[in-house]
């Protein structure tokens, strides 16, 4: 099996520089978006990358529609009984015996 190295991470001057050519970068965008001689599924993905930059991505719905398949969370908590109970010492071979 390979080893699984965790990625690196992006130095902050990489990322500030990246971070310089965003202007350009939604204007590129924008551009490709407004092209009607541009193929569909780029002008599709173009407007769809600038909607999740400015207003994030859409929530997706867990649940059916009108609540059906409601997704319902049960929490309970489990008390151990055996744990605060005397050493039976017929039982517990480590129970002291007077």
């Amino acid at each position: 099996m390979p080893r699984v190295h965790p990625r690196p991470k992006t130095p902050a001057d990489v990322r500030s520089l990246a971070r310089t050519h965003t202007g350009m970068a939604i204007a590129i965008l924008a551009g490709i978006a407004r092209n009607t001689k541009a193929a569909a599924a780029a002008r599709v993905a173009a407007a769809n990358c600038l909607l999740e930059r400015g207003w994030g991505k859409s929530l997706q719905p867990v649940g059916g529609a009108d609540g059906e398949n409601e997704i319902q969370i049960t929490i309970r908590k489990i008390i151990d009984s055996t744990a605060d109970a005397p050493a039976d010492p017929d039982t517990d071979p480590n129970a002291n015996t007077p």
